[in-house]
């Protein structure tokens, strides 16, 4: 059995920006959290932020700028909330060395958790190839990370990593 860090939105928990979740209907999801230990996480929460929250983009880049220094994170109250979200990415890394932790499922299309997708920090609902600060932070940590929709790749890793 691995242990797995899931974005606690995706777990039911209802810690995103509009004290919402996000529903996952897939076989490969369910497979996951039902057959391997799960370690639920919210890099926002974790950070302090409150539920609700105005919702965030990135501007300027994707994570790896942010992290880099070079993008920010912009609520759309036109707050600046760089820190809040580089101070969440910076726990997961920690949480992951901390628990033995290889593998990632993160929330599609956040600032934070995007793996593939964040929004273009326009507020306008408009997606752009990039990846959010959590997902940046870990791949740089050596953690393996997917979304909720590329979980079934990781069923195949996790049998290799065994045998390893």
């Amino acid at each position: 059995m691995a242990k797995i860090l899931v974005s606690s939105c995706l777990l039911g928990c209802t810690v995103r920006y509009n004290g919402s979740d996000v529903a996952v209907n897939s076989k490969d999801f369910n497979w996951l959290v039902y057959s391997q230990e799960i370690v639920s996480f919210c890099p926002e929460v974790s950070a302090g932020l409150p539920i609700p929250r105005v919702p965030a983009e990135i501007c300027g880049g994707s994570g790896t700028e942010v992290l880099a220094g070079t993008a920010r994170v912009i609520g759309s109250d036109r707050e600046d909330l760089t820190d809040q979200f580089i101070l969440g990415a910076d726990l997961a890394p920690r949480l992951c060395r901390d628990k033995d932790i290889k593998f990632a499922v993160l929330t599609e299309n956040s600032p934070s958790c995007g793996s593939n997708f964040i929004y273009d920090g326009s507020f306008s609902g408009v997606k752009k190839k990039g990846v959010g600060i959590v997902a940046a932070r870990l791949r740089e940590s050596g953690v393996l990370v997917f979304s909720q929709h590329t979980v079934g790749s990781l069923g195949g890793l996790i049998e290799i990593s065994r045998s390893i």
